[in-house]
């Protein structure tokens, strides 16, 4: 059974932020030599990795709103000097944004049924090309 991960995007303003950040993440492993990969850095290990591994995503949590998903690939493991054992989500570089679906703060990452993940948004959607935090107002005013 397919399960999804829900998870703070701390520094980013919008979807544009995230991925800017995540492009200079690739660009900095290309540089090491390496063949690219993205991930995501985090403390604890998932104990549900095979139902994440079986078409799961992690759902970014921008500006108080979940706003993107991206394609869980991997898991592995890093020992950091400062921190000790990390994992690493390996991450599709591919943002799909969604339907802004509010969400408050939370610390960490949290697990999340697939029943309660918000939709993809469509292609050609009618607030298509409209900034974001227009876009959240009027669906919050029943607008959109």
């Amino acid at each position: 059974m397919t399960v999804h991960l829900l998870k703070l995007s701390v520094g980013s303003a919008d979807i544009e932020d995230l991925a800017g950040f995540q492009r200079a993440r690739l660009e900095q492993s290309m540089r090491r030599g390496g063949k690219p990969r993205l991930w995501h850095r985090t403390r604890n290990t998932p104990r549900r990795a095979e139902e994440l591994l079986d078409g799961g995503s992690i759902y970014w949590v921008i500006g108080g709103r979940i706003r993107a998903r991206q394609r869980l690939v991997g898991f592995e493991s890093e020992v950091d000097p400062d921190r000790g054992k990390m994992c690493l989500f390996m991450l599709d570089p591919e943002l799909v944004p969604t339907d802004p679906w509010p969400h408050r703060a939370f610390q960490g990452w949290r697990y999340l049924d697939p029943k309660d993940a918000p939709p993809d948004r469509p292609v050609g959607a009618v607030d298509d090309g409209m900034p974001e935090a227009m876009i959240a107002e009027l669906r919050e005013l029943g607008l959109l």
